[in-house]
């Protein structure tokens, strides 16, 4: 994952705007970090369909990894 720093925050917020706009609210706080090897994902969320949707939402729109899901469902 060669990015620049700048270029990795502008991914990320698009990413998460990507997801807030496809869920209308469902996950809460919800954050992609990037990490060694690729991102993971945060937030809470209600169900745990909301949660795989937002993982799905980001492997549509970029090919780095996603390494972990650690949406909270409660």
């Amino acid at each position: 994952m060669m990015q620049t720093v700048d270029g990795t925050l502008k991914l990320t917020t698009q990413l998460e705007m990507r997801v807030r706009v496809r869920l209308g609210g469902q996950i809460r706080d919800f954050r992609v970090v990037c990490r060694e090897g690729g991102f993971v994902l945060l937030g809470r969320s209600r169900t745990y369909y909301a949660k795989q949707l937002a993982q799905h939402v980001v492997m549509e729109a970029t090919s780095i990894p996603i390494i972990a899901n650690e949406v909270e469902v409660n």
